[in-house]
């Protein structure tokens, strides 16, 4: 049986776990918290850590729970995402107009991930972004791998259809 260590095993999994957090809090100041809390109750349960199956499934299940249960006391789900990096790459294009399209694409694109339901968008950023397996996401998020799949193709379908909409019709 592996030894878990918590500098090796579970700290560099912060960045994954502030990126749930995000996603689901959609507050970056939030989601920091989170990620705290996190690594302290994944801390206080080491002496059980190797009766876990998967250390990572364990804290993403933990920093999702921490994250629903701040949303639900908070109700902050109007809130958007904000993110340091919204412009994109400048080598892409050197047209201001191009790159001032690009960004309000992908500040759109944000908008309509950020008003999925919270299962869908936590499916979708576990499996586009996290690169997880559908049945590494189910051990998360606690439900079937089928329930995965229509979770994301639902998510992935509405962005798409919301998308379509506003490029073709506008706002």
């Amino acid at each position: 049986m592996k030894k878990i260590s918590f500098r090796n095993d579970i700290l560099p999994l912060k960045n994954e776990l502030y990126r749930l957090a995000l996603r689901i809090t959609l507050n970056p100041a939030e989601a920091e918290d989170i990620v705290q809390d996190t690594m302290i109750k994944v801390w206080n349960r080491r002496d059980r850590w190797d009766e876990i199956e998967s250390i990572e499934a364990f804290c993403l299940t933990t920093c999702r729970n921490i994250s629903l249960d701040k949303v639900k006391r908070a109700e902050n789900q109007n809130q958007s995402l904000q993110e340091e990096h919204d412009a994109p790459d400048s080598s892409y294009s050197s047209n201001p107009e191009e790159q001032a399209f690009q960004r309000d694409r992908i500040q759109l694109l944000r908008r309509l991930i950020d008003s999925l339901p919270e299962k869908q968008r936590s499916c979708m950023q576990l499996r586009d972004v996290e690169g997880k397996s559908y049945r590494e996401i189910a051990a998360i998020l606690a439900i079937s791998e089928e329930q995965v799949k229509v979770n994301i193709f639902r998510a992935r379908q509405t962005v798409r259809q919301k998308f379509n909409e506003t490029e073709n019709y506008g706002l």
